[in-house]
C-alpha cells in the first residue's frame, strides 16, 4: 500500500513545482503503517527472545562485557577482581551499562546479560520500519525492510549475544532516523515560509535529537565517529537543496550553527556516559595527574585525566594487529567470506538422532540477503547519478560511513577486524535492497512482474533464514545436517 504524500503546509500561492520538491510525508499516523510496524516488531521480539538462554555460559566476547557490567553495578566502574582494583578497558561505558540494566533486573545470568541486547535488536527493527516508511512513503516497503532485518541471521545472532555492537547499531540508526525527521521538519518550515512570504526561522529540534543519539552511539564504541563527517555532509546537502528549491539563498550560516550545537550535545552526552568514572575515585587513570605529581584542578583535572585514558585506549586499538582465527577484512564482509563462530561447546550432548551431534552459533548473515547487497548498492549508485534520487545517495552515504573507514584501517595498519564491525551499516544495506525492490514494483512496464519478483525474493530470504536457524541459535543437530550448511566450506568452519 502506498500512502499519499500531502502538501498541506503549502498555500495556493506557492508554485506547484516548489510544493512538489518540498513535499514530505504527512500521514505518519496511517493505521496500516502502524499495524505493520507492531506485527513485524512483535515477530522480531519473539524470535530474539525465544530460547535466548539455551547457550549456557559466555558466548564469544561475553567473557568481557557482562562481567564488566556486573562489576560496574557493584563498583561504579570496570573492576579487576584478581587485583581488586580498577580494570583497564578500551571501550566507553554505555554499552556495558545497558547490559548491566538487564543484569540488575534478572541477575548475573544468561538472561540478565542478553536481555537488553534482544531489546536493542528489536528496537532496530522498529526504527528501520518507520525510517523506511518515511523515506519510501510505502507501507509495503516499510514492512519489507522490517522483515528483512528480522530475518537476517547476522543481526539476529548479535541481538541474542551480549556484545557492544548491537547497541552501537541501535544508536547509529536512531541518529539517522532523527536526521530524516529533521529533513522533513526543515522542508515543511521552508514551505510554510514560502507560502506566507516570510523569512524562515527554523529551530531544528530533531537535529538536536540526532546529536544526542550520536553522543550515545559514541558512548558505546568510538567507531561511531566514522559516521560524523558522512552524516554532517548529508545534512548540509539536504539543507542546501531544500533552500534552493524554496528560493532562499541565505541562512546556511545559521544552519551550520545549529549543526555545531548538535555536535556539542554529542560531546556532552558522551561525557555523561562516563558518569560512573567521574563520580568515583577508583576508575582507571581517575587521578592520573595527581599520582604523577601534576596539578589536578576541579573539573578540568578530571577531563585531562580522561583524555590521558583515551590516549592509551586509542593506542591499544591502533596497535591491535594480533591474528585471530575468525578475523576478516572489510572486502570479505558483504561476501560473508569469514563468519565468526560464537559458540561451539566441547561436549554438545546427544539426542540429535545421529551418532555425531553438533551445537554451534555462527555469526552469519542470511546468505541470500547478504549476497544481494552488492548488486543493490551498484543499482543505487546508478539511481543516484541518473535520477538524482535523494534516497539513493542517502542510503549510499550511510553504507559508505559504516564500511569504507574500515578499508582504510585494514590497508593502513592491518588492524585486527571482525565481521560484526559491519553491523551499523546493515540498516543502510537493507534499505538499498528495499529501494531496488521498490523500483521493480513501481516500474510502469512491469508492475505485476516486479511485485511478483519482490514477493518471491522476500519469501526465499525467509526460507533461507529458517534453513540456517539451527546454527543461529545453537540447536543440537546431526553432524551431516550441520556440514550441509557450510556452503563455503572451510571459510565458514
Amino acid at each position: 500500500m502506498t500512502t499519499v504524500v500531502t502538501e498541506s503546509a503549502g498555500r495556493p500561492s506557492v508554485p506547484h513545482i516548489v510544493r512538489r520538491r518540498l513535499a514530505t510525508l504527512e500521514n505518519w499516523l496511517d493505521p496500516y503503517s502502524w499495524l505493520v510496524t507492531v506485527v513485524v516488531t512483535a515477530l522480531a521480539a519473539v524470535l530474539r527472545l525465544e530460547r535466548i538462554t539455551e547457550a549456557e555460559g559466555y558466548v564469544f566476547d561475553e567473557v568481557y562485557y557482562p562481567t564488566d557490567a556486573w562489576d560496574m553495578l557493584r563498583h561504579g566502574v570496570e573492576w579487576d577482581e584478581k587485583s581488586d582494583s580498577a580494570g583497564y578497558v578500551v571501550h566507553p561505558p554505555l554499552g556495558k551499562w545497558l547490559i548491566a540494566a538487564g543484569e540488575k533486573i534478572f541477575g548475573n545470568n544468561e538472561l540478565g546479560w542478553r536481555f537488553t541486547a534482544a531489546v536493542a535488536g528489536t528496537l532496530m527493527v522498529l526504527i528501520l520500519i518507520r525510517v523506511a516508511y518515511r523515506m519510501f512513503h510505502s507501507v509495503v516497503l516499510a514492512g519489507t525492510a522490517g522483515m528483512l532485518m528480522t530475518l537476517d541471521g547476522f543481526q539476529f545472532v548479535l541481538s541474542r549475544t551480549s556484545l557492544l555492537d548491537i547497541f552501537l547499531g541501535l544508536f547509529v540508526l536512531a541518529t539517522f532516523a532523527a536526521m530524516v525527521l529533521d529533513r522533513d521538519h526543515y522542508r515543511r518550515r521552508l514551505l510554510r515560509a514560502v507560502g506566507s512570504g516570510s523569512t524562515p526561522r527554523i529551530v531544528p529540534w530533531w537535529l538536536l535529537v540526532a546529536g544526542v543519539m550520536f553522543g550515545l552511539a559514541c558512548g558505546v564504541k568510538w567507531s561511531a565517529l566514522f559516521f560524523l563527517p558522512f552524516f554532517g555532509a548529508l545534512t548540509v546537502v539536504w539543507r542546501v537543496y531544500a533552500r534552493r528549491s524554496a528560493g532562499f539563498t541565505g541562512g546556511l550560516a545559521g544552519d551550520l550553527g545549529w549543526g555545531l550545537l548538535s555536535v556539542v550535545l554529542s560531546v556532552v552526552l558522551y561525557l555523561a556516559t562516563w558518569t560512573g568514572w567521574f563520580l568515583t575515585d577508583t576508575g582507571w587513570d581517575r587521578h592520573y595527574r595527581a599520582q604523577n605529581g601534576m596539578s589536578e584542578p576541579p573539573i578540568l583535572g578530571a577531563l585531562l585525566n580522561l583524555l590521558h585514558y583515551h590516549q592509551g585506549a586509542y593506542g591499544f586499538h591502533a596497535g591491535l594487529t594480533k591474528s585471530h582465527n575468525y578475523q576478516s577484512w572489510p572486502w570479505q564482509w558483504l561476501l560473508i567470506g569469514r563468519p565468526v563462530a560464537f559458540y561451539w561447546p566441547d561436549d554438545p550432548g546427544s539426542g540429535c538422532g545421529a551418532p555425531s551431534c553438533i551445537r554451534e552459533i555462527l555469526l552469519l548473515g542470511t546468505p541470500l540477503l547478504w549476497w544481494s547487497f552488492l548488486p543493490a548498492l551498484v543499482t543505487l549508485l546508478w539511481l543516484a547519478i541518473a535520477r538524482r534520487d535523494w534516497r539513493a545517495y542517502t542510503i549510499l552515504t550511510g553504507a559508505a560511513a559504516g564500511l569504507l573507514p574500515w578499508f582504510y584501517f585494514a590497508v593502513a595498519d592491518h588492524r585486527t577486524m571482525f565481521s560484526f564491525y559491519a553491523l551499523p551499516a546493515l540498516p543502510f544495506l537493507i534499505l538499498a535492497v528495499v529501494h531496488v525492490l521498490g523500483a521493480l514494483i513501481a516500474s510502469p512496464r512491469g508492475r505485476l512482474a516486479g511485485t511478483l519478483v519482490a514477493g518471491v525474493y522476500v519469501a526465499l530470504v525467509a526460507l533461507c533464514f529458517a534453513y540456517f536457524h539451527p546454527i543461529f541459535t545453537g540447536e543440537l543437530i546431526p553432524y551431516d545436517s550441520w556440514f550441509s550448511r557450510m556452503w563455503l566450506g572451510n571459510r565458514w568452519i
